[in-house]
């Protein structure tokens, strides 16, 4: 009987819940309508806006189904793009003909130019961008051997309201005998459209082209296919380029102005929204936002009540110390999407650009991360950028500030450096196997210095040891340049093979042969306890630079045949050399100078108290270096360098210096130290040959040209072993030959 009951109540128990399972959910409903109304029924106070004047109290319904910036509706404007460009599909495996390129390997990338025609006229800017390929070491002239093609037209501004505009360009283009519909094709443009609207239209079908664009949009860029370049004006240097303004950090990293922009301000026309609202902004205190409408021939019959007092404000700051003393930069969009103001500001390492620019596909995005560099706002959100950057924390701010300058002098600093910077993401995408990663991109000394064709593995790079927490190899390989016949037992090579050859680091000697006469038989070289391996230079300076299959190990040390080293400071220079491997590490130093009266740099071998040379008769260096030296370098320099049998040493130093921006180190050496006369019937020293040193007064300013600037960093530091020449015993000191008379 006891269990029946049990069964009867837990049976009306699980009534009672079924019912509640079905009915609470309108309960639950309509408690959450009562919360809902109370909370409505309580009135938000709107924020007390200094300038709550100029604020419109609604929208009419008219300006809300409109566009102000646009006549166009997003489905009108998606419509006139795929008129325009019918091939918006395209990606690299459908509008791309690899076959072009891999005919002979990476090797087989290469860029042809067809030649401009009489009377075409081209800018300041696409002359550069001409100039920059045409030097490249991707240049070929024959368009057979092409992989990609560029035009001789000036495609840089399509404005049909520009004096630069080119008409006809359908016809044109389509008699070009390897058009085939634009495909391997590169075209390159800055400005597109014109007024009112600036759409992204070129004025003629790119077909399957890649196009290499500034201010692309999100919804037109083309992923894996176009290349967003930066807008850069006519001023922007071909070379070189000035180096960011960031010579040190400063603890805390905040400057007097938390947030500034200082430019245009459009009353009409598209881009004029977001450019209207910045004075909201604006406090005059951490915050300056001015803007001007004095611009453009009929801007008064257009000026707002507001413009006289901005016109006003707008003269009582400096935009260069606004720059200088500045945290962040605001970078607004102009009639396009892309602003001047971006280069500046990335130049500007200490003001972090803060980008209003919605739908603008970023420069070189397909590489560069963009979010470890700048803050990207939302123009529709203006009002909550002071309260965002002011949440930015100190240590953000200082890793903003050296990813800006890392950028700035790797891929924006001049045209050479855009132009080359397109050409390899191109070149990446055709070798994708082989190509470079993000890691290689975005950190120093940047992609254009990274060949992939060397590897893809970063620990083979002397650039990230120490950002992988590794150390190089614990040998090294002894490359000796001889220019001279062996006649004698007693020459210097020879007792400079028994030196290196009695370090324990030592793993293996080549000889590079570049005397007129053959090599001797292997019988008439002593014994080493190394192998030892002779090879023809062909008679080149430049063969002791090349990547020779033979060295395996990381480090190499470059010898004269006529050095005079001791085996303690080859031991000692080679263990500082496993602290700093993506330098310089030597003996004999040499210093650059500017000669005020000549206005040329200057070249000397005079002991002062700094150098910035390190002479490669006596020093080590990563391995990377020659590959570097044969694949980077143009061909001109090299020959150059072959042809006077002169400035092989000085072309590496600018070459190691362009890529870390850092000074070789030197090393302590014995004070007794002198150059040794060749033997009787040898060949003399060059040094011994007057023309020698005005040579190289010339290969520096002729490798500074090239670069664009002067790459050579001097320094006073030279390290010595830790008890070098100190007032102790003997027997305590590990390099106590270094010392000896």
């Amino acid at each position: 009987m006891q269990a029946r009951k049990k069964y009867v109540l837990l049976g009306l128990c699980a009534c009672c819940w079924l019912v509640l399972f079905y009915c609470g959910g309108g309960v639950q409903l309509r408690l959450l309508r009562l919360l809902t109304r109370h909370r409505s029924d309580v009135l938000r106070p709107w924020p007390n806006w200094t300038d709550r004047a100029f604020l419109p109290r609604y929208a009419h319904l008219d300006e809300l189904q409109t566009d102000p910036g646009s006549a166009e509706s997003p489905r009108q404007r998606r419509q006139a793009w795929s008129t325009v460009y019918r091939d918006s599909r395209c990606r690299m495996d459908t509008c791309f003909d690899f076959s072009r390129c891999r005919r002979r390997g990476r090797e087989g990338f290469r860029v042809y130019i067809y030649p401009a025609e009489k009377g075409d006229r081209v800018s300041e800017s696409y002359r550069k961008i001409l100039t920059s390929i045409a030097e490249s070491r991707y240049y070929t002239p024959d368009p057979r051997e092409a992989c990609l093609f560029v035009l001789g037209i000036d495609t840089l501004d399509r404005d049909q309201l520009s004096g630069q505009f080119v008409p006809n360009m359908d016809e044109r283009i389509r008699s070009f005998p390897s058009w085939n519909d634009g495909r391997n094709h590169l075209i390159f443009n800055l400005y597109s459209g014109t007024w009112p609207n600036y759409t992204e239209d070129l004025g003629f079908n790119v077909g399957q082209a890649i196009l290499a664009k500034a201010s692309l949009n999100t919804e037109h860029f083309r992923p894996g296919f176009d290349v967003s370049i930066p807008l850069f004006s006519k001023d922007h240097p071909q070379k070189g380029g000035e180096r960011g303004w960031l010579l040190r950090n400063t603890t805390p990293p905040r400057r007097k102005y938390l947030l500034m922009f200082k430019g245009k301000r459009y009353l009409t026309g598209i881009g004029s929204d977001t450019r209207n609202a910045l004075h909201h902004i604006h406090n005059g205190k951490d915050i300056v936002s001015l803007t001007t409408c004095r611009h453009g021939k009929d801007w008064e019959k257009h000026k707002d009540a507001r413009c006289d007092h901005d016109n006003l404000e707008y003269e009582r700051f400096d935009y260069q110390e606004l720059l200088h003393n500045s945290t962040f930069c605001l970078v607004p969009r102009g009639r396009r999407l892309g602003s001047f103001r971006f280069l500046e500001s990335l130049q500007q390492a200490a003001c972090i650009p803060v980008l209003l620019s919605n739908g603008w596909e970023l420069p070189f995005s397909d590489v560069i991360q963009w979010n470890q560099a700048v803050i990207e706002g939302d123009e529709r959100l203006l009002l909550q950028v002071p309260s965002t950057v002011r949440a930015v924390p100190n240590k953000r701010v200082l890793h903003l500030r050296q990813r800006t300058q890392m950028l700035w002098d790797a891929y924006f600093s001049s045209v050479d450096k855009i132009v080359l910077t397109t050409l390899e993401i191109i070149k990446d995408r055709v070798f994708s196997h082989v190509s470079r990663n993000r890691y290689m991109w975005n950190y120093l000394p940047g992609g254009l210095l990274v060949l992939p064709e060397f590897s893809t593995h970063l620990a083979h790079f002397p650039f990230y040891y120490l950002g992988l927490g590794v150390s190089p190899g614990h040998e090294f390989t002894a490359v000796i340049h001889a220019v001279s016949p062996l006649v004698s037992q007693s020459q210097p090579i020879m007792k400079l093979l028994q030196v290196v050859s009695r370090s324990k680091y030592c793993s293996q000697i080549i000889i590079l042969w570049n005397s007129e006469k053959p090599p001797p038989s292997r019988s008439k070289w002593p014994p080493m306890p190394v192998p030892l391996v002779v090879t023809d230079g062909r008679r080149k300076t430049t063969s002791r630079f090349l990547p020779h299959v033979a060295i395996e190990t990381e480090a190499v040390l470059s010898l004269d045949e006529d050095t005079v080293l001791l085996t303690s400071e080859v031991n000692f220079a080679f263990l500082v050399w496993r602290s700093f491997p993506d330098r310089i590490v030597g003996y004999p130093p040499r210093s650059h100078f500017w000669d005020l009266l000549k206005h040329a740099w200057g070249y000397t071998s005079k002991w002062t108290n700094e150098y910035s040379i390190v002479l490669t008769g006596a020093a080590f260096y990563h391995r990377y270096y020659n590959f570097l030296f044969s694949h980077y370098l143009p061909q001109s320099l090299r020959t150059l360098v072959d042809r006077t049998s002169n400035c092989e040493d000085i072309l590496m130093n600018f070459l190691v210096s362009a890529a870390t921006h850092l000074p070789p180190v030197k090393v302590a050496q014995r004070k007794q130290y002198k150059e040794v006369p060749p033997p009787q019937g040898t060949k003399s020293a060059p040094w011994a040959n007057p023309e020698h040193f005005t040579q190289r007064q010339e290969c520096v300013n002729t490798f500074a040209s090239w670069f664009g600037y002067m790459p050579l960093v001097h320094s006073q530091l030279r390290l010595d072993p830790v008890l070098f020449k100190d007032q102790v015993s003997v027997l305590r000191k590990k390099y106590k030959d270094l010392e000896r008379a």
